[in-house]
């Protein structure tokens, strides 16, 4: 075997089809574009959402629905996830580190303590905002439910 004797492996390279390289080619002529139309022109671009002439689906279903640009989203958290994680971690002090550190909240997120399940225990707990529930649940036993602050200095409801 001499390196002038390799060769690639059978069909691992594969050429382009060279498109209008006239008549002997076999591609040349209409270039593979059939004949004629927008499609055959160079610099044919078809607009997005497009249906060949029929009423497009955006423009045939009704629009409805609003978004609010100024609403507040909170993640959930129950008093029973604050009890499991006291119970398996003896946590006593609840604030957005430790939220953090237990996977309950990303980065940016706010925090609202909602009051499904029950306390067994005094807990410490920031958030953003609580429940009635919640906030009745953990001063119920003993323990304090703080309100973060927002930069503009309003706190949360």
């Amino acid at each position: 075997m001499n390196l002038n004797s390799l060769k690639p492996a059978e069909g691992s390279i594969k050429h382009s089809k060279r498109i209008g390289r006239g008549a002997g080619s076999g591609k040349g002529g209409t270039s593979t574009r059939g004949n004629k139309g927008a499609k055959a022109r160079s610099g044919y671009h078809q607009k997005v959402g497009f249906e060949g002439g029929q009423m497009p689906i955006y423009r045939r279903l009704p629009k409805f629905g609003f978004k609010n640009m100024n609403r507040i989203e909170y993640v959930g958290i129950n008093i029973d996830t604050l009890t499991s994680l006291a119970e398996a971690k003896g946590i006593t002090e609840f604030n957005i580190d430790v939220f953090k550190q237990n996977g309950l909240i990303s980065s940016k997120d706010r925090i609202k303590i909602l009051g499904r399940g029950e306390l067994d225990r005094a807990l410490n707990v920031t958030a953003h905002a609580f429940s009635a529930t919640a906030k009745a649940a953990i001063e119920g036993k003993g323990g304090k439910a703080i309100v973060i602050e927002t930069v503009n200095g309003k706190k949360e409801e």
